[in-house]
């Protein structure tokens, strides 16, 4: 399959569709998370619909003192990248096509949800985010778009805002793609250096950290219901022999079986990323945060759902987030 550039909307709009178009945005320097997203594409599309990869990177949705000059743009092998992974289509627009006449008066705002974590520590970031999707939505047309979960508060303002503003299209979470180390792939990743990709591990290791505990937490948990409200259950809690666990044994034991304790998740995430601080070079962190997905507000001690372990840090100048879904109580667990 070779993969047709376009520069034009009416160009794209010009292009006789059979099937479902899907869509994939991205601001170009594809990689494996990127290819992956494609391939989902191409199978939601099928044989007889189309696949649409965007490459534009959104002046807007940088701030001052943010990485737009440096931001790599590889359209040549972005192309290629797109094509192996199935796409029919790259749409590559320049900014006047995107913002003729110059940056648009009217924007989407994100409300609450983008003035928090990303939002507070980049302001104005999601409101440019939001307008350019908003805007490559319309001028794609397509039945279904992709986006990475990685990017997770970003994901949940897209689906925030095609739901309240009915923008009549699905919406597609793809999970996080990651290097064989833990690392999450991201386009800004090629900018550290091997020591900065070593403190960098230190992200994905926390979120993991956070995991095991809860679900050694939830292990606990349905032991205790298996076993009565007595000195009985701590000895059979301890006998799982999982030492963090069977450290809080006796403090499950008299707990009623329930929800997990998200601090303790916070606390075994914030340990690695304390022994982070202290590297050559260090981890500089903005913010780790247990959330409720729907609005990203931080969960409380008695919360059962699904929720998002996340975190962003600094490594050099290099910026990383990064994030991993939980759930508590009934659910189990999030693999």
């Amino acid at each position: 399959m070779t993969a047709t550039l376009l520069r034009t909307a009416d160009e794209l709009h010009a292009r006789t569709r059979a099937g479902r178009r899907a869509v994939v945005m991205t601001m170009g320097a594809l990689h494996e998370g990127h290819a992956t997203l494609v391939r989902t594409a191409r199978e939601i599309a099928g044989p007889d619909g189309e696949v649409v990869v965007t490459v534009f990177v959104n002046p807007l949705q940088f701030g001052k003192g943010e990485d737009l000059d440096r931001y790599p743009r590889t359209l040549d092998a972005d192309l290629k990248i797109a094509e192996l992974a199935g796409a029919d289509v790259v749409f590559a627009p320049s900014v006047d096509e995107v913002y003729p006449g110059g940056e648009p008066q009217v924007r989407i705002s994100a409300g609450p949800m983008g003035e928090r974590l990303e939002g507070a520590v980049r302001p104005g970031h999601f409101d440019g985010m939001l307008t350019v999707v908003a805007k490559l939505l319309h001028l794609t047309r397509p039945d279904v778009a992709l986006f990475g979960q990685k990017d997770a508060q970003q994901l949940a303002l897209i689906r925030r805002m095609v739901r309240d503003l009915n923008f009549g299209m699905e919406i597609v979470g793809v999970p996080t793609v990651r290097e064989a180390d833990g690392l999450a792939l991201s386009s800004r990743n090629r900018y550290l250096s091997p020591k900065e990709r070593r403190t960098a591990l230190a992200l994905s290791q926390a979120l993991f950290a956070g995991r095991d505990r809860h679900a050694a937490q939830e292990a606990l948990r349905a032991r205790a219901r298996e076993v009565p409200a007595t000195h009985a259950r701590a000895e059979a809690l301890s006998a799982i022999g999982e030492s963090r666990a069977a450290a809080d044994a006796h403090a499950v034991a008299k707990a009623v079986p329930g929800p997990g304790n998200p601090a303790s998740v916070r606390a075994a995430a914030r340990l690695v990323l304390d022994d982070a601080a202290r590297l050559d070079p260090p981890l500089v962190l903005d913010y780790l945060a247990l959330v409720d997905p729907s609005d990203f507000t931080d969960v409380d001690e008695d919360f059962t759902g699904e929720a998002v372990l996340a975190v962003a840090a600094r490594v050099g100048t290099t910026r990383l987030i990064d994030n991993i879904p939980l759930a508590f109580g009934t659910l189990g667990a999030a693999s």
